[in-house]
C-alpha cells in the first residue's frame, strides 16, 4: 500500500516515513500544498496523511481541490488528475472540536490529533483502506486463503504461509483488486516509493514466489497486459 505524507516538519515526516515503512507501507513525503498536488496528479496513492498547517498554505485547500476534482483520466486515457476518492486522514495539532468537525465536513475520512501513537495511526489507516475497498471484515478471505492485514499473516487451508514483506504486499494489492488486471507498472506504483530502487524483474519474481507458495492457479497472467486474481477463487 502506498501512502503520501503531506507534512512540513522534517522530523515528523521522517518519523512517519520510518514507522510506516516498518509496517509494510511504501511512503512518499511532500512538504507543502504545491508539491503534494503535483504528486497526486502524477501518481496513485492508497491514502494521504495530511497536516493542516503547511509552509505554502493550508492542508484544507489541498483537501478541497482533491475532493472537487473530476474523475481521474479522460476518454483518451491521458493523465492525470488526482483521484477524488483517495482516502485522507488529517494529522494535525489542531485539537478543537470545531476544527475536527470542519476537517471532516471538508471531506476528510478521519482526523487524528498530534501527538499520537503510531499503532493507532496504523489502525486508522487500515480502517480507511478497508472501507475504501468495500470490506467490513478486518481479514480478507479468498478460497482457502485468509489474509490479516493488521498482523500481516497469511493462512492457507488452516496452515500459516511464510512470506517476505514484499510478497505480502503484492498479494494484498492483487487481492484488493481481484477481478481486475494490473500491469507491472501499476503494481510497481502501488508498492514502491520514489526513493525505492526497483529491479527490472522484481514484480515477476514476487509473483513466481507467490505461485509457488499458494498454488500456480492463484495468480493468473494476461499475456502482454499484467496479472490478476479472479473475482472468485477456483
Amino acid at each position: 500500500m502506498r501512502i503520501l505524507v503531506v507534512e512540513d516538519d522534517a522530523g515528523i515526516a521522517d518519523g512517519l516515513r520510518t514507522n510506516l515503512q516498518q509496517r509494510g507501507y511504501a511512503v512518499d513525503v511532500c512538504d507543502g500544498v504545491a508539491a503534494a498536488w503535483g504528486a497526486l496528479r502524477a501518481e496513485s496513492f492508497d491514502a494521504v496523511l495530511l497536516d493542516l498547517g503547511l509552509a505554502d498554505g493550508e492542508g484544507s485547500e489541498l483537501l478541497h481541490r482533491l475532493r472537487t476534482s473530476p474523475p481521474r483520466g479522460d476518454a483518451t486515457g491521458a493523465p492525470a488528475l488526482p483521484d477524488p476518492a483517495t482516502p485522507v486522514l488529517i494529522v494535525t495539532a489542531r485539537d478543537q472540536v470545531s476544527q475536527r468537525i470542519a476537517g471532516l465536513d471538508q471531506g476528510a475520512d478521519d482526523y487524528l490529533v498530534k501527538p499520537f501513537d503510531v499503532d493507532e495511526l496504523d489502525a486508522r489507516l487500515r480502517a480507511l483502506l478497508r472501507r475504501a475497498a468495500g470490506r467490513a471484515s478486518p481479514t480478507i478471505r479468498y478460497g482457502d486463503i485468509e489474509v490479516d492485514p493488521a498482523a500481516r499473516t497469511v493462512v492457507q487451508g488452516g496452515k500459516p504461509v511464510e512470506m517476505s514483506p514484499r510478497e505480502f504486499s503484492v498479494l494484498l494489492v492483487l487481492l484488493q483488486a481481484r477481478g481486475r488486471v494490473l500491469s507491472r507498472q501499476q503494481l510497481e506504483e502501488r508498492l514502491y516509493s520514489w526513493q525505492s530502487a526497483i529491479e527490472s524483474n522484481a514484480v515477476e519474481v514476487h509473483i513466481h514466489h507467490l505461485r509457488r507458495k499458494l498454488g500456480s492457479g492463484c495468480i493468473q497472467t494476461m499475456r502482454g497486459v499484467g496479472y490478476f486474481m479472479p473475482q472468485e477463487a477456483g
